[in-house]
């Protein structure tokens, strides 16, 4: 039962994080993970304990040390689970589709485990949970919801350091070419219609 008190370690270590960097994030990506590792055929176990630790040390993203983020886990989470009885070659797999998954590292991960990390977490931003953190992020930031001249970035780059609505075209809508398996770029595709779709309600009310 070592997973069980890995996530009470985790639950308790994350307790001050952000609604879009809590507990529940890390159990949506964890039931993301753990759909596309069957699939896939790749280590439950392995992928567990790295959803279960991905964002151990999360900082806000208006902090300078946001982008330090996943290597800063990583380099945690072997501390971690040296104390979890893993393998130092499980701790290596682990540690390094930490390091590899975020969005702001721009890397592509080696490990099957750590394809499998990045698209899971990457879901999480997508579909309706993704429209509900995007605008929770939005609202601890104190950041407007759209630019009032031009809400949908017709005419101009999406600026989603000051726009809320631009994050979708900075980022969001491009995910699903992002995906690194099969059943990620499925799940993403589903998910950006609801998005789109609620961007084009959004153009009938403002």
């Amino acid at each position: 039962m070592e997973f069980e008190k890995l996530k009470i370690f985790v639950r308790n270590r994350l307790g001050q994080n952000d609604t879009a960097h809590d507990f529940e994030h890390i159990m949506r990506v964890l039931k993301n993970a753990t759909m596309i590792a069957r699939k896939e055929k790749a280590s439950i176990k392995i992928i567990t304990a790295a959803v279960l630790l991905h964002d151990i040390i999360s900082y806000p993203k208006s902090d300078p040390r946001s982008k330090n983020s996943s290597t800063e886990s990583a380099l945690e989470s072997r501390k971690i689970l040296k104390k979890y009885r893993f393998s130092q070659y499980e701790i290596d797999i682990i540690s390094d589709a930490i390091r590899d998954h975020s969005f702001s590292r721009g890397a592509t991960p080696q490990t099957l485990e750590g394809k499998i990390l990045q698209d899971a977490d990457r879901l999480d931003a997508l579909g309706a949970i993704g429209i509900a953190r995007t605008f929770s992020v939005s609202g601890s930031e104190k950041r407007p919801f759209y630019n009032n001249v031009d809400p949908f970035c017709k005419k101009r780059l999406p600026d989603d350091k000051n726009w809320t609505v631009d994050h979708f075209y900075k980022k969001l809508l491009l995910l699903e070419k992002t995906m690194n398996t099969n059943a990620g770029r499925m799940e993403a595709r589903k998910r950006i219609k609801v998005m789109k779709k609620f961007l084009d309600e959004l153009k009938k009310e403002i």
